[in-house]
This record gives C-alpha cells, sequence and structure tokens, in this order.
C-alpha cells in the first residue's frame, strides 16, 4: 500500500538553509504529484509562506491548540505529501511533543511515513540533537542533509551515514537569485533553454535525489516504482 509521506525538515541551528530545501522538495512534490501540503512553523522572514503561499499554511507549536493544529492533519492517510519547514527555535518542543504522543507509532498505523531531514552543521548543539534523534527515531526514518554551501568541509563523523543528501553549493551570485520571493525552481526548469547552465544541473540533480527519497518512503513491496520525468519538461509551458 503507498504510504502518504511527510517531510520534517529541521536543525537546532539557525542560517543552515532549511527553508531553500524545503521550497526545493514542496516545489518538487508539487510537480510529482499534482498536489502538496507545506507548514511553515518559522519566525524567519522570509519564510516558506513568502515564497509558496498558495500550498503552505502557518503553524506553531507554542500552545496545545496550535499543536493540534499542526498534528491533526499529519496523521491523515490522504497521500498528500506533506512538508514541514520546522524553525530552530520549534526544534526541541516539536520533538518533545512527537514523543510525548507517540507520533512515529500512530503515523505507522495510519500508513503515514515521516522522514526527519536534518540539515547537518558543525556546532554542539547540532551534533547533540542528532544523537537525540537517532536514540528516538527509527534509522530508516531519519536522514542527514549535507548542505555543502553551509557546512564547506565534511559531515561530522557522528552524521555521516549511509543515509546523507547532499545539497551542493552554488555560487553567490546564483544562491542569491534564487533567495528571490518570485523564484521557482520548477518554473526555471520549464523556461531555461540551456540545459547545461549550472543552475539547471542543480534543480535537475536535487529533484532526481527527491524523486528517489519518495519512491523509497512511499512504495511498499508489492508496488512498482513510479519516477517522475523530469525530462518532460523540455516541452511543458509556463503556467
Amino acid at each position: 500500500m503507498l504510504a502518504t509521506p511527510i517531510y520534517i525538515i529541521c536543525s537546532p541551528s539557525p542560517q543552515v538553509g532549511k527553508t531553500l530545501i524545503a521550497r526545493a522538495m514542496s516545489e518538487f512534490l508539487l510537480l510529482k504529484n499534482g498536489t502538496a501540503l507545506s507548514f511553515d512553523v518559522n519566525l524567519k522572514d522570509p519564510s516558506l509562506l513568502d515564497y509558496l503561499p498558495n500550498i503552505t499554511e502557518t503553524a506553531d507549536v507554542i500552545d496545545t491548540y496550535g499543536k493540534m493544529q499542526l498534528m491533526d492533519p499529519l496523521i491523515i492517510h490522504d497521500r498528500v505529501a506533506k512538508v514541514i519547514d520546522l524553525g530552530f527555535h520549534a526544534f526541541d518542543e516539536f520533538f518533545k511533543m512527537c514523543e510525548e504522543i507517540g507520533f512515529m507509532k500512530e503515523t505507522a498505523r495510519c500508513y503515514v511515513a515521516p522522514i526527519i531531514l536534518f540539515v547537518a552543521a558543525a556546532d554542539r548543539i547540532s551534533l547533540r540533537a542528532y544523537e537525540m534523534l537517532r536514540r528516538r527515531i527509527p534509522p530508516r526514518s531519519l536522514i542527514t542533509v549535507h548542505n555543502e554551501f553551509v557546512l564547506h568541509g565534511g559531515l561530522p563523523d557522528a552524521m555521516d551515514s549511509e543515509r546523507v543528501i547532499r545539497i551542493s553549493a552554488l555560487p553567490l551570485f546564483l544562491k542569491r537569485y534564487i533567495d528571490r520571493l518570485s523564484f521557482s525552481f520548477t518554473g526555471y526548469l520549464r523556461n531555461e533553454k540551456d540545459w547545461s547552465t549550472e543552475l539547471h544541473q542543480w534543480i535537475r540533480r536535487n529533484y532526481s535525489m527527491f524523486r528517489d527519497l519518495d519512491s523509497s518512503v512511499t512504495l511498499r513491496k508489492s508496488d512498482r516504482p513510479r519516477g517522475t520525468d523530469i525530462d518532460s519538461l523540455r516541452c511543458t509551458k509556463s503556467t
């Protein structure tokens, strides 16, 4: 049976590229499935809501009402992939809440598959948080994200496992270009005629990684893999 995936993009450290990765993942899922739902749990401005207002809802974990508003739609097996951009300020409270309510067990019962995409940093706060997640999260549900634009060297040894996604660094001028509120990763693929550009290749590489991850998360043994035909974007007109 196909599972409903939830991608929780998080780090206890600020300025590591969580929102950038959440944007790219959300746009990929929207392209692949025709629908996606994202949650912005972030104090930073601009945030995911500013980039993708049509598919993004704001959420918080400050009080019981906010927690319920966030968690209730996450345990529904509705085949709508979900992305959470979890701000560093909410990291501890979110995972404390997950443990208190048995979130991982409840989602498994409901055919929902949460995946923790932990964006690595080199500071001790990040290392301690990663060790905490390793104790609480099943290994298949915890993936390290190595954002090479932020973490220029290799990953800390404790985080450099087989379950790693590596986001290659872009030159600073391209980083500023994609940080514009009007920029769309999918829109760029559709409209840029030159497939050899560094940005085109960067987006396609990341989309391919997301495709492989999404297939591994949603599929069960009896299902046949279905990929996203990214190449078909050559003939797709922008809307």
